[in-house]
């Protein structure tokens, strides 16, 4: 046989192989997986929610089955059935699936039956896929079957805090029904609020609102003064209840309604007229933010047809889309199942056969074998839907929701921000966003302008004062002596001071009124203690506090305190006295050391120019005792006659010499003036001071001292001050004297320790100033050890609290705040700061370095002098004879040094040289 003909035989006979192999191995693979799976569905067929989403499911289902890259010719076969809105009907139609032996069920809406029927879920191993349960605390390990394919109440939540503190509302109140959808949603509310705003009451509503219902509660409602309201209903109960608020004036300027996902989710299914829309203007809403794509777009008109041929009789909202993808995920996931040759198999649950019988319809629930399996392939589905991607974390939950926040106007709705939980809130989408354009300022506003109830562009404030009659109630403390300066009460209701009137100053500034009274705590008998006093706000059995209290950081975790109004760091004042007079005050500017050091200074000056300027200048020259007069009246005529020595001595009768005519000296006597310059500008200076400036000797010189001594302090009765001195420095209790008044004050520091009085008291500066405003034997040691301020207490969360620091900081601007406190606290009469360290004397510390230049250039320029003379003496040596005939030391020197200096210009020439010495020997023999 031709070997081209075997060559094709075995490549037709190894084809034949490998299609006969392919075909057993589909066949094998067909053969595995059933023809059909069944799969149950949950929804409120009446409801706004389950109406779309009953259609969603099955056009979801639809499209599954005729997917042909998709579970392999595998059909689902669905059984829907009306949970009815109701528990008890839920529970029933989820164990009727249940005995359909459903791999998984789709549903339900509702949170409340999707408690209930996960625990049956659970026990049957039936994965529970919901689209419209949000509920957190459905994400309990408690129920390990219930997956989520819609967002989570918390993450709406969390969104809506955020539009809560952009706008730096301090007070909710919260609306909502009382089922477990309505109760762990406002929870959650509460939870994301945290360090925000506070949830000031709460209001329940039945899950059948009726018209009864919302006008009491509504009345109730209108009292309050909190105007920011967050509703958290389902959407038939939250329009009924929008709609009587529209009526009773309450979507009216100033307030802001906050409503969940329910009411977009209306607003997209309902057709509402134009009165249903007419009381929604101004209403904020979320809704979860789903992404352009062509497919999102396609069904939406696949949607928009079916809803004008009549078989959709509502819109497509974000739940329907929701559902649609339920159905998708659980296909994929069955598929995943499918090829992991998954174990569709169902056993009875033998409990239940125990306790019922086997003849109990309950008997036949069966639990499904491959339900672990196929809720792990539900938790790794990763598929792209019309929401987006659908992906579940390790909890069951959809992996990260955007949402819109949305504005109603008009006969529609814009949106105003978006929110994700990476990035907040912003106006741009978060698809949009990136890495780069987060730096461009277009990305730092974060909501769009927005039209409030009442058509107002203006922001409500959050809150108005009480429309019932009540007055704010302001806690002030009692004081005593003249600490009443600070806070006084005059009588009913009335009050003055300090305090009270930088308060009442701010109060005025308010674009709103502010009907408040004064409510004194403490008297004579029993002084206020302050950190009570800032409990009873934190109490809330008062609205807030005004007075001399200091803003302390553990009084800051109770209640919320203003911008300080004042300074108030604590001081330490002690008892002074007066230095007497001295007749020998002239002395005191300088230390003994700087006044020996400075004599000397002169008479080494002095002789140091008389060296220099001996030989070339007559008038440093003569017999040994006008010589020595000589270097001593030069040397302290330099400190009176620095401009003109020689003119003023001869006004006096004292020849003190003609002009420095030496280089040396000159330069010596040049910086010995500049030196003198200086010392005689200080000590006069100093002794000025002296004369003028009144000086305090203390006790105490500051906390130090203070601390380091055993003497009793002082303290104003009822401050922080005994905790901080025994807490913070360690002082020992025993040593803390309580006194309520600043005449105790003076009366503790004059009598002494010896007699029963303190050492010094410790205090804030404020008060210490009005204590000695006009005492003049106590003064302050010290600098304030501690930095503080003064500052007005209210409760935790008021809107009080920003608009009275608003006014304070404007008070503080236009100088109205200075005036007051010059009023009330004046300008002390006394110097209250001690001098620490009696007179100002100059120390040598502070000259050395004048002094050592001068030494130096003194020391420099005789040098200079002697390398000059020396030069010359080696050139011209003298014989011993010549020192014969002077008859004294003296002379001897003098004849020896007393020789013209060589004349630069005629250095050359030694005739002239020679000329010139002839004429000074000359000179001296005559003298």
């Amino acid at each position: 046989m031709n070997s081209s003909w075997v060559s094709l035989l075995v490549l037709g006979f190894i084809f034949m192989m490998i299609f006969l192999n392919w075909t057993c191995l589909c066949l094998t693979q067909n053969g595995d997986r059933p023809a059909t799976v069944n799969l149950g569905a949950l929804a409120a067929y009446n409801s706004t929610i389950g109406r779309v989403a009953k259609k969603a499911i099955e056009l979801a289902l639809e499209d599954v089955n005729n997917d042909k890259t998709l579970l392999n010719r595998t059909r689902l076969v669905l059984t829907m059935m009306d949970s009815n809105c109701s528990a008890f009907i839920g529970t029933s139609a989820a164990l009727e699936l249940s005995k359909k032996d459903v791999m998984a069920v789709i549903g339900p809406q509702s949170s409340v039956i999707a408690h209930v029927i996960s625990h049956i879920a659970s026990a049957l191993q039936v994965p529970l896929l919901s689209f419209g349960a949000t509920d957190p605390s459905l994400s309990s390990l408690q129920y390990p079957y219930f997956l989520r394919l819609t967002h989570s109440d918390f993450s709406e939540m969390t969104a809506i805090a955020a539009v809560i503190r952009n706008f730096n509302w301090k007070e909710v109140i919260a609306v909502y029904v009382d089922d477990d959808y309505g109760r762990n949603g406002i929870s959650a509310l509460g939870d994301a609020l945290v360090n925000v705003a506070d949830i000031v009451h709460k209001y329940r509503m039945p899950p059948t609102i009726t018209r009864s219902d919302l006008g009491s509660n509504l009345k109730d409602l209108s009292l309050m003064t909190t105007r920011v309201f967050v509703v958290h209903m389902n959407p038939d109960a939250g329009l009924k209840l929008l709609t009587e608020v529209h009526q009773l004036g309450m979507l009216s300027s100033g307030y802001v309604w906050i409503a969940t996902d329910w009411l977009s989710t209306a607003l997209d299914s309902l057709a509402l007229d134009l009165d249903a829309i007419k009381s929604l203007q101004g209403v904020i809403t979320v809704r979860r933010h789903i992404p352009d794509s062509y497919e999102l777009h396609a069904f939406s008109a696949r949607w928009n047809n079916l809803q004008k041929s009549g078989a959709v009789d509502a819109g497509l909202n974000v739940f329907g889309l929701y559902a649609y993808d339920t159905v998708w995920a659980v296909a994929h996931a069955i598929d995943t199942f499918l090829e992991r040759r998954g174990n569709i198999s169902f056993t009875n649950y033998p409990q239940l056969s125990a306790a019922s019988g086997s003849e109990s319809e309950v008997a036949e629930l069966k639990v499904f074998d491959g339900g672990p399996q196929l809720r792990r392939s539900l938790l790794q589905t990763n598929i792209m839907g019309l929401t987006g991607r659908i992906q579940l974390d390790a909890r069951g939950d959809l992996y990260g929701p955007d949402f819109e926040i949305i504005n109603i106007v008009g006969t529609g709705f814009h949106k105003v921000s978006y929110w994700s939980n990476i990035s907040g809130l912003s106006i741009i989408p978060p698809e949009s966003r990136t890495v780069s354009s987060n730096n461009k300022s277009s990305l730092k506003k974060k909501v769009n302008d927005l039209i409030w109830p009442g058509y107002s562009n203006q922001v409500p404030r959050g809150w108005t004062v009480p429309s019932n009659g009540r007055r704010f109630r302001i806690l002030i403390p009692w004081k005593k002596g003249e600490f009443k300066k600070l806070v006084e009460v005059e009588g009913s209701n009335v009050a003055n001071g300090y305090c009270i009137e930088v308060f009442t100053a701010a109060v005025n500034m308010l674009s709103y009124p502010f009907p408040h009274e004064f409510v004194v705590y403490g008297s004579d008998e029993s002084p206020p203690i302050y950190n009570e006093l800032v409990e009873q706000v934190a109490l809330k059995k008062f609205d807030a506090a005004v007075g001399d209290i200091t803003i302390l950081k553990n009084r800051s975790k109770d209640v919320d305190f203003t911008q300080p109004y004042v300074e108030a760091g604590l001081v330490v004042v002690v008892p002074v006295k007066k230095i007497n007079s001295n007749p020998w005050a002239f002395l005191k500017p300088f230390t003994p050391e700087m006044w020996l050091t400075t004599a000397a200074f002169f008479l080494v000056i002095g002789a140091v120019v008389w060296i220099l300027e001996h030989k070339l200048n007559s008038e440093f020259r003569g017999e040994p005792q006008k010589q020595i007069v000589t270097i001593f009246w030069f040397s302290f005529s330099t400190m009176f006659f620095v401009h003109n020595y020689k003119s003023e001595a001869k006004q006096l009768g004292i020849d003190a010499g003609e002009q420095i005519v030496s280089s040396l000296a000159r330069m010596v006597l040049l910086i010995w003036l500049f030196v003198v310059l200086i010392i005689n500008s200080s000590y006069t200076a100093s002794l000025t001071s002296i004369f003028t400036v009144q000086q305090l000797t203390p006790t105490i010189k500051g906390i130090d001292d203070l601390i380091s001594s055993n003497l009793p302090i002082g303290y104003l009765t009822g401050s922080f001050v005994r905790n901080y001195l025994s807490g913070e420095l360690n002082i020992a209790q025993s040593r803390l004297i309580p006194l309520d008044s600043p005449e105790k004050y003076a009366k503790a520091l004059s009598d002494g320790i010896h007699n029963g009085g303190v050492g010094a008291i410790v205090d804030e500066f404020p008060a210490i100033e009005l204590f000695l405003s006009n005492r003049c034997g106590f003064g302050i040691a010290g600098q304030p050890f501690t930095k503080g301020g003064w500052g007005f207490a209210f409760q935790k969360g008021s809107p009080l609290q920003l608009d009275i620091s608003t006014a304070l900081l404007n008070l503080s601007e236009t100088g109205e705040l200075q005036r007051i406190h010059n009023k009330w606290l004046g300008i002390s009469k006394c110097n209250s700061h001690i001098n620490q360290d009696g007179p100002n004397k100059l120390r040598l510390t502070s000259f050395w370095g004048i002094f050592l230049v001068s030494g130096v250039a003194a020391m420099a320029a005789l040098l200079v002098f002697v390398y000059r003379l020396a030069l010359q003496f080696r050139h011209h040596p003298r014989s011993s004879d010549d020192s014969l005939h002077s008859g004294s030391v003296l002379r001897n020197f003098a004849s020896f040094v007393d020789q013209k200096e060589i004349d630069r210009k005629s250095e050359g020439s030694s005739k002239r040289r020679r000329t010139e010495e002839e004429g000074e020997i000359n000179q001296t023999t005559r003298e």
